[in-house]
């Protein structure tokens, strides 16, 4: 894999928003900077995604230079978030996991309950570094993880996504794709290698970085969502469904937890240091 390199990099500032595409990230133990620090929670306190709420892929959060947001989305006037003051905090119910979060200003509320037309609050992770372990299945001792779904980054390549649009154009419906990479909300994404290479990875270095490649990253309805339109259609879980069921999931990417910290720049060389044993 002697030229396979880091093609594009992506933060999602709230979970389930639109990402965000930068040339350059710093690794912290939890995540990229600015990845998935901030939520959407239900009356409930469970978190708020685009499983229910598919219009949240066209909502855009944008970082400010004190650490708060710019929210913008179709129909409504932006509006900047600080972060929220040190103080009281309410229990997110993120798959299971209990996670303590601070609410935001009552406006960022109000704003993004105006937009989906639902009852949602807006909460930030203060201490990624004590919140949220990593599931204890599949981490080490002290890993943490910030909003993200389940591991601190997710790396998909374009050797699999081209493979996976070969076998959807020979589908029964074939009409949705090809289908872009955004559909899987990667943190990193690799070029240079051979299709389903990921699938073989124990340990890989991103320029100075390494990480420890902790499981495969099993697919949901949101990767059926349309990006740009919020529409929904049967693809890539139909195919996946045919052709990637690995131990009751249907496969697309890799969970990945840093080994070290350090910045990652697109054009960053990729290694494999370790591969899997089985």
């Amino acid at each position: 894999m002697g030229n396979a390199e880091l093609l594009s990099i992506h933060v999602h500032p709230v979970k389930a928003f639109r990402s965000l595409s930068l040339r350059e990230a710093v690794v912290e133990p939890w995540g990229l900077a600015g990845d998935r620090r901030w939520v959407l929670i239900d009356d409930g306190g469970k978190v708020v995604t685009q499983r229910e709420q598919p219009r949240l892929a066209l909502a855009a959060a944008e970082p400010t230079p004190d650490g708060g947001l710019r929210l913008s989305a179709p129909g409504l006037d932006p509006l900047t978030v600080p972060v929220p003051e040190p103080g009281g905090t309410v229990t997110v119910n993120i798959f299971g996991d209990k996670v303590e979060a601070v609410p935001a200003d009552p406006a960022a509320h109000d704003w993004c309950g105006s937009y989906l037309g639902a009852s949602v609050r807006l909460v930030y992770l203060d201490d990624p570094a004590t919140r949220r372990p990593v599931d204890p299945e599949y981490a080490l001792p002290g890993e943490t993880v910030s909003f993200a779904d389940g591991y601190p980054l997710l790396v998909t390549t374009t050797a699999s996504l081209d493979a996976l649009n070969s076998l959807i154009a020979r589908g029964d419906h074939a009409h949705e794709g090809p289908l872009p990479m955004n559909r899987f909300r990667p943190s990193v994404v690799v070029s240079g290698t051979e299709p389903w290479a990921e699938d073989d990875w124990s340990r890989i270095a991103i320029g100075e970085v390494e990480f420890r490649v902790a499981k495969t990253c099993g697919r949901c309805v949101v990767t059926t969502t349309d990006q740009d339109s919020a529409v929904r259609g049967k693809e890539p879980l139909r195919t996946l469904g045919r052709h990637r069921l690995i131990d009751g999931s249907l496969v697309f990417g890799q969970n990945l937890v840093p080994l070290s910290g350090g910045t990652i720049r697109v054009g960053d060389p990729v290694r494999v240091l370790a591969g899997r044993t089985v």
